[in-house]
C-alpha cells in the first residue's frame, strides 16, 4: 500500500504552497476586513491553472487528477479560506456539471473562460426556503410553445461568487408548454442578459472576501440549448456535483486546520508562563496531540476520497460515501482545531493582530455549506444501512 504522492503531485503542491504563501497570505487579513473580492490574486490563480484543475486543457483547464486538486485546495485555504472558496466554486460547483453533463458546444463557450480564470462562475441551487431540501425549490422554467427557450423566474440565495460571476448554473422546476412538470432541470445563465438581477450581499461571519449574494431572475429567456443535460436530470446533476464539491471543502477544512495547528505549535514553543514554555505543560500537549491526530486522519480521508473519485470515474462509479465521510470528519476537525488553537493562544488568539480568529471564523462554514454535518451523517447512515 503506497501512500506517497507522485513526483508531479509534489511539484504541484509545492507550486500551490509558494503561490498561496507569497501572493495570498500577505493580503488575506486586508480582504477579510474589507470584504472586497480579491480580483487580482484570483486572476493570478487562473494563470497558474488553479481555477480549472481537473478540466481538460482543450477547455481551458490544467487536466490534472483529483488528488492534485485536493492538494491545491488545501494549500490555498491554509493561506486564506476565502480564496479557497472561490477556487472551489469554479472547479467543482461550476466546472463539474459542465464537464460531466455539458455538450461540447457548452464546454467551449461556457467552461473554457471560467476554467482558465478569465471570468467567474457560480452555482445556484439554494433558495430562501429550501437549503438542504433541494426538491422543495420554487424556481420555475417554463418551456415556450415553440420549444426554443425557457422563461425562468427564480430567486436563489447564498450564491457564492454571485456578485462577480458572469455565468451561473441554475436549477429550476421545469414546466412544459402544456403545464405538466418534468422535474428539476439545470440551466446555463448569462448574468449580462436581461432579466438577471443581483440582490443583497450577505454579511458573513467568515470567508468574507468570498462574495455572496441573492440572485433573482424575472422572465429571463434561456435558450433551450443552454439547458445542461436532459429535462428532469437536474437533481441528479446537483447531487453529482456535490459529491465532487464535498471533497474540495474537505480539503479546504484540512488547509485551515493545518494553518491553525502550525500557529499553535509555534506559539507553544515560544510562549512562556510560570517559568517554562507552555508547550511543556501536559494540558497543552494533550491539545496538540488531539489536533495533530485529527488532522492526519482528515488528510487520509481527503486523499482517499480524491483518489477514489478518479478511480471510480473510470467505470461510472459513485463516490458519495467517501466524499461525505471526508467532508464530515475534516470540517468538524477544522472547527475543533481552530477552537483549540485560539485557546492555546489565549488573549492573543482573540485578537485581530493574529490570524487565529480568522481561521476560527472561517472554519465554521465548512460544517454548513455543500451539505451540513447533519446531512453528511444522514447520507452516510443511509448508504451504510440501505434504509431511508
Amino acid at each position: 500500500m503506497d501512500f506517497a504522492l507522485s513526483e508531479e503531485q509534489q511539484i504541484i503542491q509545492a507550486a500551490a504552497r509558494e503561490f498561496a504563501q507569497n501572493e495570498i497570505a500577505p493580503i488575506a487579513a486586508q480582504f477579510d476586513e474589507s470584504g472586497e473580492f480579491p480580483e487580482a490574486s484570483i486572476r493570478a490563480a487562473g494563470e497558474l491553472g488553479f481555477m480549472g484543475v481537473e478540466i481538460p486543457e482543450e477547455y481551458g483547464g490544467s487536466g490534472l487528477d483529483p488528488v492534485s486538486y485536493a492538494l491545491i485546495m488545501a494549500e490555498i485555504s491554509a493561506a486564506d479560506a476565502s480564496h479557497g472558496t472561490i477556487v472551489s466554486v469554479n472547479n467543482s460547483l461550476y466546472g463539474v456539471p459542465l464537464l460531466v453533463f455539458g455538450s461540447d458546444a457548452q464546454k467551449k463557450k461556457y467552461l473554457t473562460p471560467v476554467a482558465s480564470g478569465k471570468v467567474n462562475g457560480a452555482y445556484a441551487l439554494t433558495e430562501p426556503q429550501s437549503g438542504s431540501d433541494a426538491r422543495a425549490m420554487r424556481s420555475r422554467a417554463e418551456l415556450s410553445v415553440d420549444g426554443s427557450y425557457y422563461t425562468i423566474n427564480a430567486k436563489k440565495s447564498w450564491i457564492t461568487s454571485g456578485p462577480v460571476a458572469r455565468y451561473v448554473i441554475l436549477f429550476a422546476q421545469t414546466v412544459q408548454a402544456d403545464g405538466t412538470s418534468s422535474g428539476i432541470s439545470a440551466f446555463l445563465i448569462d448574468a449580462e442578459e436581461s432579466g438577471y438581477h443581483r440582490g443583497k450581499h450577505e454579511p458573513k461571519l467568515g470567508i468574507r472576501a468570498s462574495a455572496t449574494c441573492e440572485i433573482e431572475l424575472s422572465n429571463y429567456k434561456c435558450p433551450v440549448e443552454n439547458r445542461i443535460g436532459d429535462e428532469g436530470q437536474g437533481f441528479r446533476i446537483a447531487m453529482t456535483v456535490l459529491d465532487s464539491g464535498r471533497i474540495g471543502i474537505a480539503a479546504q477544512s484540512l488547509g485551515i486546520a493545518q494553518a491553525a495547528y502550525a500557529a499553535a505549535l509555534e506559539y507553544s514553543r515560544e510562549r512562556k508562563a510560570f517559568g517554562a514554555e507552555i508547550g511543556s505543560f501536559q494540558s497543552i500537549q494533550n491539545k496538540l496531540a488531539d489536533m495533530k491526530t485529527r488532522i492526519e486522519a482528515s488528510r487520509l480521508l481527503v486523499l482517499q476520497a480524491a483518489w477514489a473519485k478518479g478511480e471510480l470515474a473510470k467505470n461510472g462509479g459513485k463516490n458519495t460515501l467517501n466524499a461525505s465521510m471526508a467532508k464530515l470528519f475534516a470540517s468538524e476537525t477544522c472547527m475543533f482545531v481552530t477552537h483549540q488553537a485560539v485557546q492555546i493562544h489565549g488573549g492573543m488568539g482573540y485578537s485581530k493582530e493574529l490570524p487565529l480568529e480568522r481561521y476560527f471564523r472561517d472554519a465554521k462554514i465548512t460544517e454548513i455549506y455543500e451539505g451540513t454535518s447533519e446531512i453528511q451523517r444522514m447520507v452516510i447512515g443511509r448508504l451504510e444501512t440501505g434504509l431511508r
